[in-house]
């Protein structure tokens, strides 16, 4: 097998594949609401002529037998949608108001129908097994990824490797992006209740005011990060909400705050938080205030496997030309993908997306952004690196 082959099937795949898109951008759902998503692409599966399942309620698995004995490769990709409200006016803009695939699950979804399609058809070319995974609710806590490996589904056998592609606007379209090692960040919630003693703004000394114990509790907070996380490590703590039903002259007797913190070591995570916890109650405490305190745990740290990324960076080379292999930057976003990556040899690489389309459309928006979109060609580019990738990991 060569790259000219499956350059060749993804190119007269094109058409095809951005429509399946199209329609799937057209009709996002939300985590673990996919019902029509999964149903759509049970459609097309069952047209190809490939045998697939439900898993998870509303994701869909399935496998794919080579020529004979060999590995065994899982690729996965996501179906859900973001509760964003759509900017973009195009054709295959969002039906369902409020829902928006912002994070290219729809892309993802699609180029992982091109790269089975392409697969099934070379099957007589590769050995061993491939099971593809399209996912519920990446986007939504606890994840789909956990609801998956819950079912048992990798448990016997265990896979030899696991992938998946993901968009990436700050590439252009054609390119790729790899890193080894520590990629993309953990994931925990963190939910806090100041309780005070409301009062008049103008009689502070009557009151316990959970605002200020609220400010310096957050101000005290950053010290965990700057003073007791080694550097080396990367850390965030945030903050993105604030609720104090008070007014100008009003000081309320309770102050909410929502935020996240996000960190590329497991076992500073554990202490991290413990530490977050317990300064939030010291501090809280000792100003007069009582403190609720919820952390609630997201995904963990994602690791791309080193060898193995090494291994499809080489691959991705063959097919794209090392001019259009890039190096990765380590990210504090988080992806669910990284609880695969704990049990499996994985790796999560980059499909680039950027570009400009022929009426002079831009594609740089970042995801997540009411205006997302992608240069379609990355399609072409998606399923045929996906397929090749497969196929050398096989051969």
């Amino acid at each position: 097998m060569n790259p000219d082959q499956i350059k060749n099937l993804a190119n007269q795949n094109t058409d095809e594949i951005i429509g399946i898109r199209r329609t799937i951008h057209a009709n996002p759902e939300l985590s673990f609401k996919e019902n029509e998503t999964a149903s759509y692409v049970e459609s097309i599966l069952g047209k190809w002529g490939i045998n697939h399942e439900r898993i998870a309620d509303t994701g869909i698995t399935g496998v794919i037998d080579g020529a004979g004995k060999g590995k065994y490769l899982v690729l996965r990709a996501d179906l859900d949608a973001l509760p964003i409200t759509e900017g973009n006016i195009c054709e295959y803009r969002s039906k369902n108001e409020g829902v928006m695939h912002a994070c290219g699950h729809d892309v993802h979804t699609a180029a992982l129908l091109g790269a089975i399609k392409i697969l099934s058809a070379l099957k007589n070319e590769w050995n061993g097994r491939i099971r593809f995974i399209f996912q519920p609710g990446e986007e939504m806590l606890p994840g789909g990824a956990l609801k998956i490996l819950e079912t048992g589904l990798l448990d016997n056998p265990e896979p030899d490797f696991i992938i998946a592609e993901h968009v990436y606007p700050d590439l252009p379209a054609g390119s790729f992006g790899f890193r080894e090692g520590p990629y993309m960040a953990s994931t925990d919630e963190i939910y806090f209740e100041v309780k005070g003693v409301g009062g008049h703004g103008a009689l502070p000394h009557r009151v316990i005011d959970p605002v200020l114990i609220s400010s310096h509790l957050i101000v005290a907070l950053q010290q965990i990060v700057s003073r007791r996380i080694p550097a080396d490590i990367p850390s965030v703590l945030s903050f993105g909400k604030v609720d104090a039903p008070g007014s100008t002259n009003v000081i309320p007797s309770i102050v909410k705050i929502e935020g996240t913190f996000r960190i590329m070591n497991e076992q500073w995570r554990a202490i991290a938080l413990d530490e977050i916890r317990r300064t939030a109650e010291g501090l809280v405490t000792s100003m007069g205030g009582t403190l609720e305190c919820r952390i609630v745990p997201g995904y963990p740290e994602l690791t791309n496997d080193a060898a193995l990324t090494s291994r499809l960076k080489h691959l991705a080379v063959v097919y794209a030309g090392s001019e259009n292999i890039e190096e990765l930057p380590r990210r504090m976003t988080g992806e669910d993908f990284a609880r695969y990556a704990q049990r499996f040899p994985a790796v999560f690489y980059r499909l680039g997306t950027g570009g400009s389309g022929t009426g002079g459309e831009r594609y740089n928006n970042p995801v997540h952004h009411p205006e997302f979109d992608v240069d379609e060609s990355s399609l072409t580019h998606g399923m045929g690196m996906m397929a090749w990738l497969a196929a050398g990991l096989l051969k």
